[in-house]
């Protein structure tokens, strides 16, 4: 099987798991009383899921561009990026395929950082994560605003591999992890919501885990 069959077949899965509403248990747990969110079970393993392509972006060439409605336009690259403030993080990740893992050790720049650098108008309440692979995903701007919410570049002490989204991908914990783009290459500010590429095919726009919003 090539890559492009893989890819629609793939895609034609996920579309049909969302008319099904496959995994949906019609529950609601509360986010920091409730660890484990609703029909989810916990792996130790971090399981890898693509469109079939994992771009290698070799991290010279890595620069990622940050722009749209904000009072001051950015490109970095690497270097640039790790010349911003690290943090450290521990979060835990939720996918919608219904698993979760415990305690991933994140390592790069708060999300918090990048939006003083920035410095967002008034009117953009939302943003697009853009990746090298295609792929987008939008978040309410109040989300990526979080205490947790970063751009990684190591996961447990060790650069972030390739095929899980390095050298930079987005990390939003609060939310299912589809909408933690890898392969970062562009966050863009905007006033309207833009559904990405799994909101437009069939799954929740906000994504919220303890409220299982695994679907629109």
């Amino acid at each position: 099987m090539d890559k492009d069959e893989f890819r629609r077949k793939l895609i034609d899965s996920k579309q049909r798991w969302a008319a099904e509403g496959r995994l949906l248990t019609g529950t609601v747990a509360k986010r920091g009383r409730d660890r484990l969110p609703p029909g989810q079970h916990v792996v130790k393993n971090w399981p890898v899921l693509d469109l079939g392509v994992q771009p290698k972006v070799e991290p010279w060439e890595w620069n990622l561009t940050i722009d749209g409605l904000v009072g001051r336009a950015v490109t970095w690259t690497l270097q640039d990026f790790l010349a911003q403030p690290q943090v450290q993080s521990t979060s835990d990740i939720h996918c919608v395929t219904a698993w979760s893992r415990y305690d991933n050790r994140w390592e790069g720049v708060a999300a918090k950082h990048v939006l003083a650098v920035v410095a967002p108008l008034p009117k953009a309440r939302h943003l697009v994560c853009h990746s090298h692979d295609g792929y987008t995903t939008n978040l309410k701007l109040s989300d990526f605003d979080d205490d947790d919410a970063l751009l990684a570049y190591k996961w447990d002490g060790q650069k972030l591999p390739r095929e899980h989204g390095g050298p930079v991908r987005a990390v939003v914990p609060k939310l299912y992890f589809w909408k933690s783009a890898k392969w970062l290459k562009r966050i863009e500010f905007v006033a309207g919501d833009k559904p990405g590429f799994w909101e437009e095919r069939g799954y929740h726009n906000d994504g919220d885990p303890w409220q299982e919003q695994r679907y629109g």
